[in-house]
């Protein structure tokens, strides 16, 4: 009887350290995909006029709205999701910027992406 007891108890245990595991991963997920930046730091990054910063931080909104997005799929569906925004953003950023500009935010883009696990 002690023993079923304790394996019950053990079984039990394993069982919550695994949904606490996957719970943990699914908040980093949701964290890793959050790339909202300070625009006021990235524009002095990028060197941007008056005029650009504007629009570079609605394009950035827009951008960081479309990746929390995809966190709510699964992997292939997210990786798509992710890759068109990224299209996108690139996109309308190209637009925007000039082009030394570009791609320093092309090289920030992707330090960033790596840094957060996501390429």
């Amino acid at each position: 009887m002690k023993r079923l007891f304790l394996t019950v108890v053990a079984m039990l245990s394993m069982t919550l350290t695994f949904a606490e595991n996957e719970n943990m991963n699914s908040v980093n997920t949701a964290e890793a995909y959050n790339l909202s930046v300070n625009i006021n730091q990235l524009s002095k990054a990028l060197g941007l006029a008056d005029d650009q910063v504007e629009a570079v931080a609605e394009i950035h909104k827009t951008f960081c709205s479309e990746m929390m997005f995809a966190t709510q799929y699964g992997k292939e569906e997210r990786d798509a999701r992710v890759d068109a925004a990224i299209k996108k953003d690139l996109g309308f950023m190209n637009y925007i910027l000039n082009r030394d500009q570009y791609r320093k935010y092309v090289m920030l883009l992707n330090v960033t992406m790596v840094n957060r696990g996501l390429k």
